[in-house]
């Protein structure tokens, strides 16, 4: 046991909620059955409270998550007696005489490692049911199973809370209502949730990677979770298909940067300042690799090119020697492809290195959708100031000031209003 003050078992809490809370939800559900997806969440939820009530009396546990599946265990259990469900269970499961102890061998076993890592991606795919809306799918998933709050999903939408908490009520009423069972589907209909589940977890990489929260600009825990279930998904001879290997490569990429991106006092440090001979090789052989095997085959996805844009960048030797012009063609086939306006936006940054300053300039001002975003605003401020426009993009960085809550941001357009002084 170790002692700790209140305020880091807040923070411990807070951390393991985001990282174990889906993975308990998964495989309390496989315990009690998809129907009963509430009662697993309510019971992570019960044993979260009891955490901080038992640690903040004494001494944290040497292994924290692990006295949390425990205690989770034990609160699944006693659900199941009152419902008496034991004979049930052991009769499904295994055929044994004695059913109360098969029962209990079968929820020991649940509990496992291993076993725990691939409930969460079953679980996954049985909320990407094809009766309810995608994005509701999506938004259920990252709710329940990976552990991000309203905001954090309204933000990788780019909509708002209201809209991320109806989408989720929707889902949840539409499972209730129409009776929708949520099972994983057979090996043959697996593919055809699959680019759901791909999109799930591409938001939440993203989420790790450039978050949302007002402390943690990078969390490695969500990017590690995504890497981990992208793993188990080419692991699976049915998921094994290009589309996914080109996900993993966009996520090694994307990570081998991730130690780089902020200095020892938290600041960001943009791609153009950062160290490359602190990017992770390993990492970037890793993209590589997963790349070259995305390329067997016929099939073609935005994954393919968003990892090939991230190759161009982990190939450079410096920002000003980045291929600008493949990363330009790349975007403008993916525009093509899927014209959102983060795509737009990011398209119309490698154009300011690929043709001119002016160019991007005129590209950002014709985006739509984004008038909300700091992202949009910080990008014209730095256009502006590339072309030495400095009260404008002194307006711009004040703008993207008003419209992120993370400190790091903020530190960062602090910064920059002062270059425009």
């Amino acid at each position: 046991m170790v002692s700790t003050k209140a305020a880091d078992i807040n923070k411990l809490v807070d951390h393991l909620f985001r990282h174990e809370s889906g993975k308990m939800v998964a495989v309390l559900t496989k315990l009690l059955g998809f129907d009963n997806l509430e009662t697993a969440h309510d019971i992570v939820q019960d044993t979260l409270l009891k955490a901080m009530t038992a640690w903040s009396f004494g001494n944290v546990p040497e292994n924290p998550a692990a006295w949390l599946y425990h205690v989770a265990k034990n609160k699944a259990i006693d659900f199941l007696r009152r419902e008496k469900s034991f004979r049930k269970f052991g009769v499904q499961f295994v055929q044994q005489q004695d059913a109360r102890n098969a029962a209990d061998t079968h929820i020991q076993n649940l509990f496992l490692e291993n076993e725990i890592q691939d409930s969460q991606l079953r679980m996954m795919f049985a909320c990407c049911h094809p009766l309810i809306p995608q994005e509701s799918q999506i938004a259920l998933a990252l709710k329940t199973l990976c552990g991000m709050g309203v905001h954090e999903i309204a933000q990788a939408f780019i909509t708002n809370n209201d809209t991320i908490t109806k989408r989720i009520y929707r889902a949840k009423e539409k499972i209730r209502n129409e009776k929708i069972e949520l099972e994983v589907p057979p090996p043959a209909l697996l593919t055809e949730r699959l680019e759901t589940v791909l999109h799930t977890l591409y938001l939440l990489f993203n989420e790790g990677y450039n978050s949302s929260h007002t402390d943690n600009l990078i969390r490695e825990d969500l990017c590690e979770d995504a890497m981990r279930l992208c793993h188990l998904l080419i692991q699976n001879p049915v998921t094994n298909l290009p589309v996914a290997k080109a996900l993993l490569a966009l996520m090694c990429f994307q990570s081998s940067r991730l130690q780089s991106r902020m200095d020892d006092s938290g600041n960001i440090i943009t791609l153009k300042y950062q160290n490359r001979n602190t990017w992770n090789r390993h990492l970037i052989q890793k993209g590589f690799d997963y790349l070259d095997e995305a390329a067997e085959g016929n099939h073609f996805s935005t994954y393919h090119l968003e990892a090939g844009i991230a190759s161009l960048h982990a190939a450079a030797p410096s920002f000003e020697r980045t291929d600008w012009k493949g990363v330009y063609h790349l975007y403008e086939i993916l525009y093509s492809l899927k014209p959102s306006p983060v795509i737009a936006l990011n398209k119309a940054i490698a154009s300011a290195y690929a043709v001119s300053m002016q160019t991007a300039l005129d590209a950002l001002h014709q985006i739509k959708g984004l008038e909300k975003h700091h992202l949009w605003y910080a990008t014209l401020g730095e256009i502006c100031l590339g072309l030495n426009k400095k009260e404008e993009a002194k307006n711009y960085f004040q703008q993207a000031l008003g419209l992120t809550v993370s400190k790091s941001e903020q530190q960062l357009l602090h910064d920059k209003i002062s270059n425009c002084n």
